[in-house]
């Protein structure tokens, strides 16, 4: 059987350019995970599971709404918000599992793909630190489905950091998962770009061998990942970056967008 999920181990590297510059750069796995695999793979795998407890597993509450149900049934209510009908064709989910049962993921990512493979739109997921989640649902234009191609943008509307405030704008860039991951985060306010964040990654085989190699090679990845949150947010505090102050949340969780928008980079 061919699967259309897979494991990426790779890198993801931010750089704040203002009022002073800041850069990170750490190593990272990630799952792409077809939603309509994951019980396949829970059957198939040893190490990997779905909704219980192992080396790596996925559970459902940890997306969407939180409530745990099926995530397909809310993405698809996502599209059709945005005026996108998919056809049946592929959902797959970019995340980090959950390791030793411990998971945070600042930023998910489902690709919905059309039944003829093209790329319909792009969900992006993006929690806080903070217990708060905001999806923004993108479609991708008509030019670039086919490539598979990202060039998307949207106004911020989760307060992710007290460093940075909601004034601002993103842009999207990459390209659906392939042989390689690839993905940049442009952060934009009134001054132009503030924040790069890129996400890159290579393609291997969802397997025990592969999935026990890459959680020995990065061991506790997402502990790391949340310690290391704390650790370049005191680096900013003691670099006298202003904070700003938390708003209260979007009246909804869900961010809907019927046109793609123009890169304002023009990229």
């Amino acid at each position: 059987m061919t699967y259309g999920s897979a494991l990426y181990r790779g890198v993801v590297a931010h750089r704040r350019l203002r009022p002073r510059e800041h850069r990170l750069n750490y190593r990272v796995f990630w799952l792409l995970l077809d939603l309509a695999e994951i019980d396949a793979l829970d059957r198939r795998l040893r190490l990997f599971s779905r909704n219980r407890f192992n080396l790596l597993s996925f559970h459902d509450r940890d997306h969407g709404d939180g409530a745990g149900g099926p995530l397909r049934p809310q993405i698809e209510a996502y599209l059709g918000r945005a005026g996108i009908d998919i056809e049946g064709g592929p959902i797959r989910l970019l995340t980090m599992p959950r390791v030793l049962g411990y998971v945070f993921n600042p930023i998910s990512l489902y690709y919905c793909h059309g039944a003829d493979g093209r790329l319909a739109a792009v969900v992006y997921e993006v929690t806080s630190t903070f217990g708060v989640r905001h999806a923004y649902v993108i479609p991708v234009p008509a030019e670039d489905q086919a490539a598979g191609r990202i060039r998307q943008g949207a106004a911020k509307a989760l307060y992710v950091s007290p460093f940075m405030g909601m004034e601002m704008d993103y842009e999207f860039r990459g390209h659906a998962p392939d042989e390689r991951l690839n993905l940049t985060i442009d952060g934009l306010d009134v001054q132009g770009v503030l924040i790069t964040a890129a996400m890159s990654g290579e393609r291997r085989d969802l397997t025990d061998a592969n999935l026990l190699s890459a959680a020995a090679a990065m061991p506790l990845l997402t502990f790391k990942v949340m310690a290391a949150i704390h650790w370049e947010a005191l680096k900013l505090w003691l670099k006298r970056i202003p904070l700003t102050r938390q708003p209260p949340p979007a009246w909804d969780p869900v961010t809907i967008q019927r046109k793609a928008r123009e890169s304002r980079l023009g990229r």
